[in-house]
């Protein structure tokens, strides 16, 4: 599809027109200096605070030749009413009538760099319009440079404000309208309208981009919920989808940010859910949705799966959030040396503001051995920052109590922990470490599948009950670990299914072997061995016609001899013997080893299980947490919270998805034609170094 595009003109008429031709280059096409009408636009006076005046000119008088001079100066100053003064066109800056005309030449070369060549050509005497000529038939031997559409600085702008998510409104800003003026004056900058109108028509040139690229995916695809309120107490939805193609390489996509009508309940979330599967034809082919745990949310799901199952379009299961479940248990676990936490925190926040005390420390924690520690520390609620609160006390109790002590004048002693205080760091340090441990596997893992979280899940488990059932434990971890377990308890009852148990088998590393003994009953295994022979076992192979099931009888039934039925019923017998081997084959093999690449091992043994592997792409898509789960442990996910939240309404939707899907890979588009921002970058180098590097 051709797109031309003819940048915005500046001061009337554009020296350049920018072709967007179907190669999606710029081409610039040089006009004839004759018809270029480069006359600068009357600018508005704009005060930008840099100074009344300038100095006058110490050195000798000019000479007498000034006629000239004056004539080229005062092209660029307009006269006041009065008749006292003059005004740079530029930038308003006033001078007295009587200011000599070296003086207004130093202005517009100081403050204007570039001014002498955005004018047009100022009449002069005939000796001069002679010279004038001579130098305009010289310049085609040397090859000029392209001169600069400021059009393309918009564009930047548009990316800077998408990758930034900043609000749109940033750009309306009046002080960052004036930098740009103050390098020159003669760039405009779009109005909002505008910039609304690009985002809108990028948002849709991207999102018929990403319904392409959902449409042609082949497999069963998984989706996964997040809910935020906005600063405007409006409440939102984001649905991702993911997959797992067929070079064996996971795969997600932003579909949508929505806005949840009021009053935000199951029944919204579940119609605005249906309408963005449908939206990207994948209603009938959602295999799971991972939410995050909220009781609406659940009903939403609950009823999406009462509708696929009427439907008959293949198994449907929801899950909750297991990051959100593991972050919610070590809250509880937290909850009784908060108090301690937040003394501990009210220090660090002080020693990262403060560069002569966060240099004691490292010298202090170095020379008392106490370890090696990096400034800025992190200090967030999250469970990353509560856990430095409790690391740095138990690792570096030394060095913390000689700084309090060394800077008591300014700090008071507020910050001294009694002995009860830390024996209640070192406590709860020592059993949270493997919580530690264990959200750093999970967070570093390149697929964080069902299984292998629910093994951690139920080393946690064991951890909790056994801090609770210990004669040693302190009376503060018994009833935290009683809390924990409970919490524990629910999300296994929520997650441990037959529909869980076969996304579990299915990676090689967990199989039957990990299992937890909730999730490890015997019906499981038939049940999934059911489900694997009545929509895998022939699916994608020469016997079959595709699918999950055969039209091949229903078409041929009436048609066919008795003797073709028989044979037809022999194959698919021997069919499902082999299937039943693949997976029995599979199940019998000891378990990969844990550091083993999920995705690269299935890659590798697909040729020798052809029908599970086929079935191993539909459920390690599932996910076992709706977000990313650093975004939940770690201070990532603050930076992540404050962006959404200060997002306005009228832009949220466009602007998130177009961040999210420019960093998956989809390219910036408008009207359905791809943005060149390294070309844009290209023309802006070569403006620069062709008319703005030059400053005599």
């Amino acid at each position: 599809m051709n797109f031309a595009y003819q940048a915005g003109a500046v001061g009337g008429k554009a020296g350049n027109l920018m072709e967007w031709s179907v190669n999606n280059a710029y081409k610039i096409k040089d006009m004839d200096p004759k018809t270029m009408d480069m006359s600068i636009i009357p600018i508005n006076p704009i005060d930008i605070g840099l100074g009344s005046s300038e100095k006058g000119n110490t050195g000798p008088a000019a000479k007498p030749r000034k006629k000239t001079m004056t004539s080229v100066y005062l092209k660029f100053f307009e006269t006041a009413p009065d008749g006292k003064s003059r005004r740079c066109k530029f930038c308003g800056q006033s001078y007295s009538i009587a200011t000599a005309t070296g003086n207004l030449g130093r202005h517009l070369s100081n403050r204007h760099p570039g001014y002498d060549k955005t004018g047009d050509i100022v009449a002069t005497s005939a000796p001069a319009q002679s010279t004038t000529a001579v130098t305009k038939r010289q310049q085609p031997q040397v090859k000029q440079p392209p001169q600069l559409d400021f059009d393309h600085l918009n564009w930047l702008l548009i990316k800077w404000v998408i990758l930034a998510s900043l609000p749109p409104s940033t750009l309306e800003e009046q002080w960052l309208v004036n930098s740009f003026k103050f390098l020159n004056p003669s760039i405009q900058v779009w109005p909002s309208e505008k910039f609304q109108a690009v985002f809108r028509e990028v948002f849709r040139s991207m999102r018929e981009d990403v319904r392409s690229c959902v449409e042609r995916v082949n497999s069963r695809v998984s989706v996964t919920l997040d809910f935020w309120t906005s600063f405007e107490q409006i409440s939102y939805m984001s649905i991702v989808a993911k997959w797992i193609d067929e070079s064996w390489s996971f795969q997600k996509i932003l579909l949508d940010v929505c806005h949840i009508p009021f009053p935000c309940g199951g029944s919204e979330i579940y119609e605005t859910l249906v309408k963005v599967l449908k939206m990207y034809n994948i209603d009938d082919r959602v295999l799971s949705c991972t939410h995050d745990n909220s009781t609406n949310a659940m009903h939403a799901c609950h009823t999406l799966k009462e509708d696929l199952d009427s439907r008959e379009v293949g198994p449907f299961c929801y899950i909750p959030c297991a990051a959100r479940t593991l972050n919610s248990i070590i809250d509880d676990g937290l909850r009784t040396t908060k108090p301690v936490i937040s003394k501990i925190r009210e220090f660090v926040l002080v020693m990262n503001s403060s560069l002569e005390i966060s240099e004691d420390f490292i010298q202090l924690s170095t020379a008392y051995q106490e370890g090696s520690w990096k400034f800025p520390l992190d200090a967030s609620t999250r469970w990353s920052g509560n856990y430095q609160m409790l690391d740095i006390v138990r690792k570096a109790g030394k060095s913390v109590d000689a700084i309090i002590r060394k800077y008591e004048g300014s700090l008071g002693n507020k910050f001294l922990l009694n002995s009860a205080e830390k024996n209640a760091v070192n406590f709860m340090h020592s059993y949270l470490e493997p919580f530690y441990k264990t959200i750093n596997n999970i967070c570093t893992s390149k697929v964080p599948t069902i299984g292998l979280v629910l093994f951690f899940m139920d080393h946690i488990a064991e951890i909790t009950a056994s801090c609770r059932d210990s004669r040693h434990s302190p009376d503060l971890l018994k009833n935290a670990a009683e809390e924990m377990a409970k919490k524990i308890r629910n999300y296994n009852n929520l997650v441990c299914n037959t529909f869980t148990y076969m996304t579990a088998i299915l990676d090689p590393r967990i199989k039957i072997e990990l299992l937890p003994e909730t999730l490890n009953l015997g019906n499981y295994l038939e049940e999934a061995r059911a489900h694997f022979l009545r929509n895998y076992s022939a699916v994608h192979f020469p016997l079959s016609t595709g699918g999950y099931n055969s039209v091949q009888d229903i078409e041929d039934k009436g048609s066919v001899s008795f003797a073709e039925e028989i044979a037809r019923k022999k194959r698919r017998a021997s069919i499902n013997s082999a299937s039943i081997d693949e997976l029995t084959q599979y199940l019998s093999e000891p378990p990969a080893s844990i550091p083993t690449d999920v995705l690269d091992w299935w890659k590798v043994n697909s040729v020798r299980y052809p029908r599970l592997s086929m079935m191993a792409r539909d459920f390690l898509a599932v996910q076992a947490n709706s977000v990313a789960p650093e975004e939940i442990f770690f201070s990532r996910g603050d930076e992540s919270d404050k962006q959404r939240f200060c997002m306005p309404h009228q832009s949220t939707q466009y602007m998130l998805c177009i961040k999210s899907w420019n960093q998956s890979g989809v390219k910036l588009k408008y009207k359905s034609t791809e943005i060149d921002y390294e070309r844009l970058m290209e023309l802006a180098a070569a403006a620069e170094n062709g008319h703005f590097g030059d400053k005599s």
